[in-house]
C-alpha cells in the first residue's frame, strides 16, 4: 500500500469511529473542507503533517495513535524512498 493511501484510509476510519462527516471533521479539526475533499479524492498527495496533526486534535488522538494502525504496516518502501 502507498503511504498516501494509508493516510487517506486512516482519516476515513477516524471519521467513521467518531461519527463525523467531512463537514464536522473540518469544523472539529480546523482543516478546510476543501483540503479534506482534495485528500479524499487524491487531488493533493501531500497531506502534510500539520494537517494530520490538526485532524488528530479534532478527533482527540495523538500523532502516535494516528500512525499506530495496521494500515501503516506494509507500506510500499519504493514509494517512500522516492519522496
Amino acid at each position: 500500500m502507498m503511504l498516501y493511501d494509508a493516510v487517506n484510509l486512516r482519516i476515513e476510519e477516524l471519521k467513521k469511529e467518531n461519527n463525523l462527516n467531512q463537514y464536522r471533521l473540518s469544523e472539529e479539526s480546523g482543516v478546510p473542507q476543501t483540503t479534506l475533499v482534495s485528500i479524499k479524492r487524491k487531488r493533493s498527495k501531500d497531506v502534510g503533517i500539520s494537517n494530520i496533526n490538526k485532524i488528530c486534535v479534532g478527533v482527540g488522538i495523538s500523532l502516535k495513535e494516528f500512525f499506530d494502525s495496521s494500515l501503516f504496516d506494509n507500506l510500499d518502501t519504493e514509494e517512500l524512498s522516492n519522496q
